[in-house]
C-alpha cells in the first residue's frame, strides 16, 4: 500500500510510520518541517493549502491525517489559535486536494479525539449513545476549549459535499500508550519510577487508552472495512479509574510505593511542564462499541497486560 500521513512527525505518527514501513507499505509524510528527524519519505506542505504535495495522494491507498499542533501545552491565547487553526485548515486543504485528483485514496483516516465526549463516571461514551461535550457549565475553560477544538475539527470534515471515490472515517482516539520517549505512556511511567505514581485527585476519573499494537492494528482494520463509514472510536474495551490504571502500572514495574498527587500539586505540576491538567483530570469513558460491532478483536483489552508488555520493551530500549 501506499500511506500518505499529513503530521506524520509525531509520536502518533511515527507508531504508524514505523509499522506500515515495517510491513513493506510505502509511507510518505507531509510536514511542515524544513529538516524533519524523519527517516521516512517526507514532503513539505503548509497546512493550509493545496500545493505539490497534492500528487502524493494521486493512486495512494489511504491518506492518514494526524496533523495539528500539539495539545501539550498551556493554553494561552496564541497556542489556542494554533491549535484551533492548524486543526481546520489542515482539514480543508486535505479535502481540497482530495476533491481534486484523479484517482484519490479509497479511504480518508482523520484524526480526531475521545476528549469530544463529555466528563462520565457511570456509563460509557458510544458512537451512538455518547454525550458530546462542552455544556457543563461547572467545567474549567480549558475543558471547554478541548471540546470546542474538537468539535470544530470534526466540522470541517463535513463542510462541503461528500467525496464520490474516498470514504471518511473520522478516528476519535483515546490515549495511545507506546515505550515511546515522549509518549503519554512513558510520562505516567517516570511518576511511577520516581514514586510518584499514585492517583491523580480523586481518582475516580477514568482513563480512556489503547495499545500501540491494537492502534496500528485498528487502523489496518478500518483501511480494508469498506462498510465502515464516519466516527469510530479507537480505544480499549476496558477504560478504568485513574487509581486503578496507576496500580496495574505500578505493579507491572515492579514497584508498591505511589505517592497520590492532590489538585492543586497537579496545577503547579502542570504550569512548570507547561501543560493542562485537564490531560489527566477530566474522566474520559469511552468505548469502541463500532469496533467490536465489525469484528475487530484486541490483543491487548487489558491494562494490565498492556503494561506488562509496554513496561518490558521500555526497559528493553533503554538497556
Amino acid at each position: 500500500m501506499k500511506i500518505v500521513i499529513p503530521g506524520g512527525t509525531g509520536q502518533v505518527g511515527r507508531i504508524l510510520c514505523r509499522a506500515f514501513a515495517s510491513a513493506g507499505d510505502e509511507v510518505v509524510v507531509l510536514t511542515r518541517k524544513a529538516n524533519p528527524e524523519c527517516s521516512y519519505r517526507y514532503v513539505r506542505w503548509d497546512g493550509e493549502s493545496v500545493g505539490d504535495w497534492a500528487k502524493e495522494l494521486e493512486d495512494a491507498t489511504a491518506v492518514i491525517s494526524l496533523a495539528g499542533r500539539s495539545v501539550n501545552c498551556r493554553y494561552g491565547k496564541k497556542n489556542r489559535r494554533e491549535i484551533l487553526d492548524s486543526r481546520v485548515n489542515s482539514v480543508r486543504a486535505i479535502r481540497s486536494a482530495l476533491e481534486k485528483a484523479k484517482n484519490p485514496p479509497r479511504v480518508w483516516l482523520q484524526a480526531s479525539t475521545a476528549t469530544i465526549y463529555a466528563q462520565r463516571y457511570n456509563a460509557p461514551n458510544d458512537e451512538f449513545a455518547g454525550t458530546i461535550g462542552g455544556t457543563e457549565r461547572d467545567a474549567p475553560d480549558a475543558w471547554r476549549f478541548s471540546i470546542h477544538v474538537a468539535k470544530a475539527w470534526e466540522s470541517a470534515v463535513d463542510e462541503s459535499r461528500l467525496l464520490p471515490n474516498t470514504r471518511i472515517v473520522v478516528m476519535r482516539s483515546a490515549m495511545i500508550m507506546s515505550p515511546d520517549q515522549d509518549g503519554i505512556f512513558a510520562q505516567l511511567l517516570g511518576l511511577v519510577r520516581c514514586g510518584l505514581g499514585g492517583r491523580a485527585g480523586h481518582g475516580r476519573q477514568f482513563i480512556s487508552w489503547i495499545h500501540e499494537f491494537d492502534f496500528v492494528r485498528a487502523i489496518r482494520f478500518l483501511i480494508d472495512s469498506e462498510e465502515l463509514v464516519g466516527v469510530v472510536n479507537i480505544c480499549s474495551s476496558n477504560p478504568l479509574p485513574n487509581s486503578e490504571f496507576m496500580r496495574e502500572l505500578r505493579n507491572a514495574w515492579g514497584t508498591t510505593i505511589g505517592v497520590p498527587s492532590s489538585n492543586w500539586m497537579l496545577e503547579v505540576g502542570a504550569f512548570l511542564m507547561r501543560t493542562e491538567t485537564q490531560l489527566i483530570l477530566k474522566s474520559r469513558r469511552v468505548v469502541p462499541f463500532r469496533l467490536l460491532q465489525h469484528g475487530f478483536q484486541f490483543q491487548f483489552p487489558d491494562s494490565r497486560d498492556a503494561s506488562n508488555e509496554l513496561c518490558v520493551r521500555y526497559r528493553e530500549s533503554r538497556r
